[in-house]
């Protein structure tokens, strides 16, 4: 009852949060925005707080704390990532989901989930590196850790892109998730389809939106993963 009354308490929130921005923390001087409520990231908090619901729901026949803690902590920093209005709280969260997932994926308890664990968090790790050289050049050439729309047009904005493409498995960055994802449990597979990758996609409409880079690597991916299903044997 507990685990399933904490979406729904963070869902009627949601409903209740006025447009613009809330949750602001003064921190060295720059002004973090832990809410950052616009039309855009209502709909997907919004979907990933019903997906947290149901991937409760669907854990509840398991007896596990570990994947219990693991899913919640990675749908609630899931959640801060799409909120964060600036770059400080996002990596914050960013990370935080990074590490969450990946005590999903080893809750298996197997050799291969752990080894598949280990690769998953390096890949991470790497890509969240990316992410925060991106940001201090951002940072240092705006002078604010505020953001919206960059647009590609200097190294700062390409590191970013790499950062959060490689979360999104975007082609050819997505090795780690084929990789990764079945070795979990299946519960598991319910919280780890749902958050990172989608995530991700949500960072690139906020921050990339109309690149044309954006419709190749969107037609690799449609067309891609297709190819392999087709020849797939194994359900």
């Amino acid at each position: 009852a507990y685990m399933l009354a904490l979406p729904v308490i963070v869902f009627v929130t949601l409903l209740n949060l006025s447009l613009g921005n809330t949750w602001m923390v003064d921190f060295w001087g720059y002004q973090l925005v832990m809410g950052r409520v616009d039309k855009l990231s209502m709909v997907f908090s919004y979907v990933f707080t019903i997906m947290a619901f149901l991937g409760v729901l669907f854990a509840l026949k398991v007896k596990d704390n570990l994947q219990h803690v693991s899913g919640l902590v990675y749908a609630g920093s899931t959640l801060g990532v799409v909120l964060a209005g600036d770059f400080l709280s996002l990596y914050l969260f960013w990370e935080v989901m990074a590490v969450s997932s990946t005590f999903l994926i080893i809750a298996s308890r197997t050799r291969e989930s752990r080894e598949a664990g280990f690769r998953y968090i390096l890949v991470h790790l790497v890509g969240g590196l990316f992410l925060l050289a991106g940001i201090v050049l951002y940072v240092q050439k705006t002078g604010s850790i505020a953001f919206d729309y960059i647009g590609l047009d200097g190294l700062d904005s390409w590191l970013i892109f790499i950062g959060i493409a490689l979360n999104a498995a975007a082609l050819p960055l997505h090795a780690w998730l084929p990789d990764a994802y079945p070795m979990g449990t299946p519960t598991s597979t319910v919280f780890l389809s749902a958050f990172t990758t989608k995530s991700a996609v949500y960072l690139l409409i906020r921050t990339f939106p109309g690149e044309p880079v954006l419709m190749w690597v969107g037609a690799l991916m449609v067309s891609v993963p297709i190819f392999y299903a087709v020849l797939e044997n194994d359900i």
